[in-house]
């Protein structure tokens, strides 16, 4: 499980220095979301306020959980932001190891992206 472990890691840095070099950031978790959420509203980078942030990281979290079944796209509302449905309860853990579900999740979103 260590040897798991420590290669989810080592991806995970190497995309964050492809993301450094990318756009001049080296971003946590939060920005990586953010990025991820801006994408997929499709209205490019623009000032969101606090709140729009606060969406776009959801937006973010159900985009790459859909993959794996824990939600579904319902649609976009009038504004051209997605709604989506919880499908399944997210797995229950510590911290640590909710973290690296995203993390998990957050790379495969990149790798089929073939970035």
């Amino acid at each position: 499980m260590q040897h798991v472990q420590e290669d989810l890691q080592v991806r995970w840095l190497k995309l964050r220095i492809w993301l450094k070099e990318k756009f001049g950031i080296k971003p946590d978790m939060n920005g990586i979301l953010l990025l991820i959420g801006v994408q997929e509203l499709g209205q490019g980078p623009q000032d969101f306020s606090k709140e729009q942030k606060q969406d776009l990281m959801h937006i973010a979290i159900c985009t790459i959980l859909s993959v794996s079944g824990y939600y579904a796209l319902e649609g976009n509302d009038s504004d051209g932001w997605p709604h989506f449905k919880q499908l399944k309860a997210l797995p229950e853990g510590n911290m640590i190891e909710q973290e690296n579900f995203l993390k998990d999740h957050v790379l495969l979103y990149f790798s089929n992206l073939n970035v």
